[in-house]
């Protein structure tokens, strides 16, 4: 397997994984609460275009996908962290998917391990990540990976169906 950061290249095929994640999540229980409108190809293509986007992918074919970057998209000063670190200084995971096809294989593991390599590579003191509180499967395998909880808070991203985040940190 390996962890790329996306080119133009691979917009259409990281699109119809998180289109094939959303048909899987609404015929099941749809944890993150995604919607066509994201993750769809236009936040692909915004992200490829930032340099945030990434792929696992395994015999030429894309199994996983997931945005890092530096933003946390709301309020994050709200978490209850355990050390006091400004924007800049922690790395955000944002929207990672696994194929429903390829789910039970180590996958999102394998990208949470490549997220934290990236962290320390780049030179961050921390990666932090919110959840959808009732997000069972990836709150475990963050839990799994070493996050400690780190409350659960409105971040203030006015997402209706959405109004507070567990928040998680791993200290690097």
């Amino acid at each position: 397997m390996e962890f790329i950061k996306c080119t133009e290249e691979h917009i259409p095929p990281v699109s119809k994984l998180y289109a094939d994640t959303l048909s899987h999540l609404e015929a099941t229980v749809n944890y993150p609460k995604w919607t066509k409108q994201y993750p769809s190809e236009a936040s692909v293509r915004e992200a490829v275009g930032r340099g945030e986007q990434y792929a696992c992918v395994d015999g030429g074919r894309v199994v996983g996908a997931v945005v890092i970057n530096d933003d946390p998209r709301g309020d994050y000063t709200a978490g209850e962290w355990s050390r006091e670190l400004s924007e800049g200084e922690y790395l955000v995971i944002h929207t990672l998917a696994v194929s429903p096809d390829a789910a039970g294989g180590g996958i999102g593991g394998f990208i949470v391990d490549k997220c934290i390599e990236a962290a320390r590579m780049s030179g961050y003191r921390a990666i932090r990540i919110d959840v959808v509180p009732d997000n069972a499967p990836a709150i475990g395998l963050y839990l799994k990976k070493g996050f400690k909880p780190a409350g659960v808070k409105d971040l203030k991203r006015n997402i209706e169906a959405i109004p507070r985040f567990a928040l998680f940190e791993l200290n690097l």
